[in-house]
């Protein structure tokens, strides 16, 4: 069995990141988390110390440029050598020269059926919108905004009076099994990174 290791990156509770932490409790789950990093001193950063696994924070305000800030942001995932980065609810745009060294070796879920409702605010927007569907993706991320490769997706249906709030953690419910099932496509090559990046 091939086992990829990983770095997730979050900006948050980190439910994805338990997600991926619990699955790979089962000694067959193909991937093991080497490291996460967050941009503050995120509250998820509890559960990978709950697993024993090493965090680094990387906090923004700390650099002059958004250019130096990822400059060491990549510094400190290459420390892990790992084989996917996966942002988990990190709520920052990657400059460039972070995504050409990892792409495609790099996954974002996002809350909504891309193309549409990019950016961080999908939930509100589809409510905003008025549209009956929505629903999680999980995809390459490239120099865009939400604009890479999808990998997987799945419709998550809005209800008559859903608040943003009841809309978004249904939406996590599936987004922390597509992105474990994601992570499990790609270890086991049926996914192939690569391929996708390049069709």
């Amino acid at each position: 069995m091939t086992v990829l290791s990983l770095v997730v990156l979050i900006s948050g509770g980190g439910s994805n990141l338990r997600a991926l932490l619990d699955a790979q409790s089962d000694a067959e789950f193909p991937a093991r988390i080497v490291a996460v990093g967050a941009d503050n001193d995120a509250a998820g950063l509890s559960h990978a110390e709950e697993f024993g696994v090493p965090t680094f924070t990387v906090p923004p305000t700390s650099f002059e440029s958004r250019a130096a800030w990822g400059d060491e942001l990549l510094e400190q995932i290459e420390v892990w050598n790992p084989d996917l980065v996966v942002c988990a609810g990190f709520m920052r745009i990657l400059p460039p020269r972070v995504v050409s060294a990892l792409s495609p070796f790099l996954i974002n879920t996002h809350p909504a059926l891309l193309p549409a409702f990019p950016g961080a605010h999908a939930v509100r927007d589809a409510l905003a919108a008025g549209v009956s569907q929505t629903g999680v993706t999980v995809h390459i991320v490239d120099e865009g905004v939400d604009t890479g490769p999808v990998i997987v997706q799945e419709a998550v249906t809005i209800e008559p009076g859903d608040t943003e709030s009841e809309l978004h953690e249904r939406i996590k419910t599936i987004e922390r099994r597509l992105l474990t099932q994601a992570v499990l496509d790609i270890a086991n090559s049926r996914v192939n990174l690569r391929e996708l990046a390049t069709a």
